[in-house]
C-alpha cells in the first residue's frame, strides 16, 4: 500500500469526522423539536431517569457521514467500486432495522419498538443478501481461518448459516452494549481501529478506507455522545455498527480474531443470557442488573468510571485480537 493510499484513507476519515460534527448540532435541535427523546425503562438504574427525553436516533448522523465518504471513495477509487457498494449496503441495511425500531419507540413513547420476531426476520434477510453479495465479489468465502494452525476450515454452504448467526448476533450485541454515555461509541472506535490495522497489514485498501471512515464518523459522534450525552445513537446506530463489524470480520476472514476484538460485546451478551437463564431456574439474579455495564454501575463504579473500565478491556482484548489476526 503506497503513501498516497494511506493519505487518501486518512483524508476520508477526516471527511467522515467533520461531516458528523457539522450535522449533529442541527440534528440534535431538530430531534428536540420533533420530541424524539429516549424512553427510559423504569426497571433500569434510577440514575438514568434524568436522561429521559435526550434525543435518540443520533446514529443517523454517522451513518450518513460514512455513506457519503464511501460514495466519495467510489468516484476517486473507481477500480474498487464493487467493494464500496458492498460496504454501503452493509452500512445501510442494518441501520434500516434500527431506524424502524427507533421510530416505533419514539412514537409509542415506550422502550419497546419493533417486535423481536420481525426484527430477527429482517436481520436474517439482510444477512442472506450480504452473503450473496460478498460471495459474488470475493468468490471463495465459505471458510473460517484458524490462526496458529494457519488452517482454513471450509464449511461449504453451511457458512451462510454461520454468517446469519454471526451478523445477527453481533448486531444485537452492540445494541446491548449501548447503555451508557459514550460506551458503545468508544468501544467501537477501538474495535474498528483494530480492524483498520489488520486491513493495512493485509494490504486490503478498500476495507482500510471503510474502517477509517467509521472511526472518523464515530470520533465526531463521541464529542456529543460522551457523558453527559447530548444525543444517543439509538438502534439506528447500534444495530448498524454490529452488523458492520461482523461483516468486516467475514471479509477479512478474521472471525476468530473478532472473538477477542469484540470481547466487550460478547461479555455484555453473555451477562444477559446468564442472568435470564439463572433467574428462570432459581428465581435469583447473579448480576445486580444486566447487561454487565449496569452491574458495574450499580456496584459503585458509576457511569463514567464503568465506561473507562470497559474501554480498557476493549483496548487489551483488541490488542490480543490483533496479534491473533496476524499470526
Amino acid at each position: 500500500m503506497s503513501n498516497s493510499d494511506t493519505v487518501f484513507a486518512i483524508s476520508l476519515l477526516l471527511v467522515a469526522y467533520f461531516l458528523t460534527v457539522l450535522m449533529l448540532p442541527r440534528l440534535i435541535k431538530y430531534l428536540h423539536v420533533l420530541k424524539f427523546g429516549q424512553a427510559i425503562r423504569e426497571e433500569g438504574p434510577q440514575s438514568h431517569m434524568h436522561k429521559k427525553g435526550t434525543p435518540t436516533m443520533g446514529g443517523i448522523s454517522f451513518i450518513i457521514a460514512i455513506v457519503i465518504s464511501l460514495i466519495v471513495a467510489m468516484f476517486l477509487d473507481s477500480p474498487n467500486i464493487q467493494y464500496y457498494i458492498l460496504f454501503i449496503y452493509t452500512t445501510i441495511s442494518f441501520s434500516i432495522i434500527g431506524y424502524i425500531d427507533d421510530m416505533l419507540i419514539v412514537v409509542k413513547k415506550k422502550n419497546d419498538g419493533l417486535a423481536p420476531r420481525k426484527k430477527l426476520m429482517l436481520q436474517i434477510l439482510f444477512s442472506v443478501i450480504f452473503y450473496i453479495l460478498v460471495t459474488f465479489i470475493y468468490k471463495d468465502v465459505n471458510y473460517i481461518h484458524i490462526p496458529v494452525f494457519d488452517y482454513n476450515l471450509n464449511i461449504s454452504y453451511f457458512y451462510i448459516i454461520f454468517l446469519v448467526f454471526w451478523q445477527t448476533g453481533f448486531s444485537n450485541a452492540v445494541n446491548l452494549t449501548d447503555g451508557l454515555d459514550g460506551l458503545a461509541t468508544s468501544v467501537t472506535i477501538i474495535t474498528t481501529s483494530t480492524f483498520a490495522l489488520l486491513a493495512y497489514k493485509e494490504n486490503n485498501f478498500p476495507v482500510l478506507v471503510f474502517c477509517l471512515t467509521i472511526v472518523g464518523a464515530l470520533a465526531g459522534f463521541l464529542l456529543f455522545n460522551r457523558n453527559p450525552a447530548k444525543i444517543f445513537m439509538g438502534d439506528t446506530g447500534s444495530l448498524a455498527l454490529g452488523g458492520i463489524l461482523a461483516a468486516i470480520s467475514v471479509i477479512l476472514h478474521k472471525e476468530v480474531a473478532f472473538l477477542f476484538i469484540g470481547l466487550v460485546y460478547i461479555l455484555e451478551t453473555l451477562s444477559v443470557i446468564i442472568q435470564v437463564a439463572y433467574f428462570k431456574k432459581t428465581g435469583k439474579r447473579i448480576f445486580k442488573m444486566s447487561p454487565l455495564h449496569h452491574h458495574f454501575e450499580l456496584s459503585g463504579y458509576g457511569e463514567v468510571k464503568t465506561v473507562y473500565i470497559f474501554v480498557i478491556i476493549a483496548v487489551i482484548s483488541s490488542a490480543i485480537g490483533y496479534f491473533v489476526g496476524v499470526i
